[in-house]
């Protein structure tokens, strides 16, 4: 419904993590695009957003989570209008989809850090070493059925691109089976490699 109201341009997704202490480390803002289903294809990071949205995003989701006095991990996911404004979309308390990536290409994945922050530790880096993508697994159109991976050796055998399977047994349509982090020197080889791994790998069944 909201998004049928908003003149947004881009979906961004900010991970921030809060600690007993108060705390908060933020990851790089991601751009998520999405297929004629509505649901995230790619997530890319960084976005190809203003170094001043880039600040406001993160500065808006520590805002977030701080006045929430949450423990933990947060998504917030926004809309950036026409004119620069950010409106908070939604939120997910827990390690989430726009996070996926870190495991691959921040020095401290966001799954460390859901960790170190409920124990209340010291927050990890959330810098990255590398550019990244990821992009969802989802069941196709018209196959329902024991899952097969078609393709999936052909990405395997690609530089910097990893598979994550959710050992769900059955596929059917637009179904959630999996994602691929894929990570590259800069945003603009990554998408390139982003794209081909996508058309290079299909969930079908058997």
């Amino acid at each position: 419904i909201a998004e049928d109201l908003v003149p947004f341009v881009k979906e961004l997704s900010v991970i921030v993590a809060r600690n007993e202490n108060g705390d908060t480390a933020v990851y790089p803002t991601v751009e998520c695009e999405f297929n004629d289903a509505n649901l995230v294809e790619f997530l890319f990071s960084p976005a190809d957003i203003s170094t001043e949205t880039e600040e406001k995003a993160k500065n808006l989701a520590i805002d977030v989570i701080s006045k929430l006095d949450m423990v933990g991990l947060l998504a917030v996911e926004l809309f950036l209008l026409k004119n620069g404004e950010l409106l908070v979309n939604e939120i997910a308390p827990r390690p989430h989809n726009s996070g996926h990536h870190t495991i691959e290409i921040a020095r401290c994945s966001q799954f460390e850090q859901h960790l170190r922050a409920i124990l209340n530790l010291p927050l990890g880096d959330t810098t990255l070493h590398s550019a990244g993508a990821m992009l969802n697994l989802i069941g196709e159109k018209n196959y329902e059925g024991p899952v097969h991976y078609q393709g999936i050796e052909k990405i395997m055998a690609l530089p910097g691109v990893h598979p994550h399977l959710y050992g769900k047994t059955q596929t059917k349509p637009f179904r959630k089976m999996g994602h691929i982090t894929i990570s590259a020197p800069d945003i603009t080889e990554v998408r390139t490699l982003a794209q081909k791994v996508k058309n290079s790998i299909k969930v079908i069944s058997k």
